[in-house]
């Protein structure tokens, strides 16, 4: 592609050459000039109507100045026309994301897409994961690092969605092929916390929040170490930013109701759990939570109720056992109610010799 400074000074000489127009709208766009791209191309289909090469440049250079609606619907015309190529259809479902229709972008990536253009396959199993739809975001995802076993931001993807399968395997190995990926870092320091090794998750959920300081993951992650750190205050930072821009997901909002527990928050506690409940009514933990809320405020019978509740939808809510635990030693009890949380918080609960509050944290860096 010849320069664009070379290719601007013979347009004008002849301003209305349409092969000159597009030369200079294409090296515009190499040299990163998005803008005299975009004005180009315009100039361009004043000129000759509208034609697929410049709605491309026209996509790219909206890509570029991140104008997603602008660069979804050049993309669009070119599908359309009949330009039906792997390329245009990711950088339309990619355009289509940013601008937050997820289902849009699903049906615009088929099979094809996502086996020809690995960054189609990462943007698939991405979206099929927000999108709960787990059993196919699992099967593009092993298809896919089959097919890109090299390819960074998908084995960061798949990572990602490994950790909420609670597949171990597939995300440590997943996870060490996207070397420094944020996604994989977290992915890390998720397995580290897992592992209980604070040291390690901490130093990772750091390095991740460098690189992305708004990974909603991370900063859960980073606040759960805090919180096993005895450190409210940051903890009940980060876990509740990271809720907020999760948004929908559950384990966070319940981690971060917890840290407001153990800060003595009782208040934004439950205002946190409520939150969880309001996005799933049948979460176990939410009810369970809001359980021992209910009866270290003395309501022994919303209490109970809402205890039976978590039990009936999970048998191994830990929040509900400790729910029952306080309820079987006296709920209307305030003293001995507060001192069984302390207890249940440090108190080995089962056979893998976890505690009520490891759990809990667990069940904040996994979601659901």
């Amino acid at each position: 592609m010849p320069d664009y400074d070379q290719v601007a000074a013979y347009l004008e000489l002849d301003p209305d050459n349409e092969a000159l127009i597009a030369d200079a709208a294409h090296a515009a766009l190499d040299a990163g000039r998005s803008d005299d791209a975009a004005a180009l191309a315009a100039r361009h289909r004043a000129i000759a109507g509208p034609t697929p090469a410049m709605d491309h440049v026209l996509g790219l250079a909206a890509m570029a100045a991140q104008d997603w609606t602008a660069a979804a619907a050049a993309f669009r015309r070119m599908l359309d026309t009949g330009v039906d190529e792997p390329a245009v259809r990711y950088n339309l479902a990619w355009s289509l994301a940013m601008t937050g229709d997820k289902n849009g972008a699903l049906s615009v990536l088929d099979d094809a897409t996502a086996a020809a253009v690995p960054q189609a396959a990462e943007l698939l199993v991405g979206l099929l994961h927000e999108c709960g739809e787990m059993d196919r975001a699992e099967a593009v995802a092993r298809e896919a690092v089959a097919r890109f076993p090299d390819h960074r931001g998908l084995n960061a993807a798949v990572s990602t969605l490994a950790i909420d399968l609670e597949d171990l395997e597939l995300a440590r190995a997943t996870a060490a092929r996207a070397g420094d990926h944020p996604e994989a870092l977290v992915t890390q320091a998720t397995l580290a916390l897992d592992e209980e090794d604070m040291a390690a998750a901490g130093a990772l959920f750091d390095a991740a929040l460098v690189r992305h300081p708004d990974n909603p993951r991370a900063l859960v992650g980073r606040g759960l170490v805090a919180l096993a750190h005895d450190d409210r205050t940051a903890a009940t930072a980060d876990l509740d930013r990271g809720a907020g821009l999760f948004g929908t997901h559950l384990g966070s909002w319940i981690a971060a109701g917890w840290a407001h527990v153990l800060a003595g928050d009782v208040a934004a506690a439950r205002a946190r759990f409520e939150r969880a409940l309001s996005v799933d009514d049948i979460f176990a933990e939410a009810h369970g939570s809001l359980a021992v809320l209910d009866i270290l405020a003395g309501n022994v019978e919303d209490g109970r109720r809402r205890t039976e509740v978590a039990q009936r939808l999970d048998r191994d809510s830990f929040s509900a056992a400790l729910a029952a635990a306080m309820l079987a030693a006296g709920g209307g009890d305030r003293a001995r109610a507060e001192k069984i949380v302390a207890l249940a918080l440090s108190t080995t609960v089962d056979e893998k010799g976890r505690t009520i509050g490891q759990a809990l944290a667990r069940i904040g860096a996994r979601g659901s």
